[in-house]
Formats: C-alpha cells, sequence, structure tokens
C-alpha cells in the first residue's frame, strides 16, 4: 500500500517531465552540433573541397540511386527538405569535383538523373566503410539490448519528427 508520500503530485510530475525534455533537448543539439561538425569531416574524407551540404547530397544521390540509372534533383531536394536552388548549386559543385555526373533518364529523354561517378562511387565507399569501423569501434562498447532500444527509439523519434 503507498502512502502519501510515495505519491508524485501533479506538480511534481510535470516539473520532472520538464527536467527531462530539457535533458533531452540538450542532448539532441549536443548531438546535432557534432553531426555538423562530423558531416564537413566526412565530406573532406570524399573530397577536400567539398563541404558538410555536398555531403548530404552525395549521400542522398548514392540512397536514391540505389541500383536504378540515378535519381531526380527534386526528388533529392524533397528528401533533404531544400528547395531546387539550393540543391542545384550543390549538384553543380559535386559535377566539378567530378563525383556526380547527369545523365538521361531511359523513362524520360527529356529528364535527366543524377548518380555518382566511378571516383564519387569510390570515394563515397570508401569514406562509409572507414565511418562504419569508427561506429563499430563505439558502439562495440554497448549491450546488445541498449543498442536495440537505441535504433528502436530513434527510430521512433525520426518518424515523429517526420
Amino acid at each position: 500500500m503507498s502512502t502519501p508520500a510515495d505519491v508524485e503530485h501533479p506538480n511534481e510530475q510535470a516539473e520532472r517531465s520538464e527536467q527531462m525534455v530539457a535533458a533531452i533537448e540538450q542532448e539532441l543539439s549536443a548531438l546535432f552540433r557534432r553531426s555538423r561538425s562530423a558531416s564537413l569531416r566526412l565530406a573532406r574524407r570524399v573530397h577536400p573541397e567539398m563541404d558538410a551540404a555536398g555531403y548530404a547530397l552525395i549521400s542522398q544521390i548514392e540512397i536514391g540511386t540505389g541500383g536504378s540509372a540515378g535519381v531526380r534533383a527534386s526528388d533529392v531536394a524533397h528528401v533533404l527538405g531544400l528547395d531546387k536552388s539550393t540543391v542545384s548549386r550543390g549538384i553543380t559543385q559535386l559535377e566539378n569535383l567530378g563525383l556526380i555526373e547527369r545523365v538521361g533518364d531511359p523513362d524520360d529523354g527529356r529528364a535527366r538523373l543524377l548518380r555518382l561517378t566511378t571516383t564519387g562511387a569510390e570515394r563515397y565507399e570508401a569514406m562509409r566503410t572507414q565511418r562504419r569501423t569508427e561506429f563499430r569501434a563505439i558502439l562495440d562498447r554497448w549491450n546488445p539490448a541498449d543498442l536495440s532500444d537505441l535504433g528502436r527509439l530513434l527510430g521512433r523519434l525520426n518518424t515523429d519528427l517526420g
């Protein structure tokens, strides 16, 4: 049987909830800052002149291609939540660096698709392999239940944020 001292009052619950939300917001802010910094480092591994925005673009082009002939710039813009002019400037930079190319759309002769060049694919894959090795070194210290929880909860957060 619980005593009145064991029961949390609504004001205490609200305060505790606010503290938890504030702690989560602080940790997510730290993660986002680290992520921006990491994106620039990863971009530079692909090409010394590529910026963090280029990394997001090349990653999405690689993901979006997924064995197909290429991906439309408008689809990349949509997935990344960017306007077409921003994506267009980034695509031009990646083209000038020799990392992506525009190819004809086999389903629509008027349209152009984006795909990684051989050099772009090789450099991106080398960076991704190194990144996975680094993640593995960190996450190998975690127990499987925590890894499972992290994956599940990040998936839930991404779904709710989307």
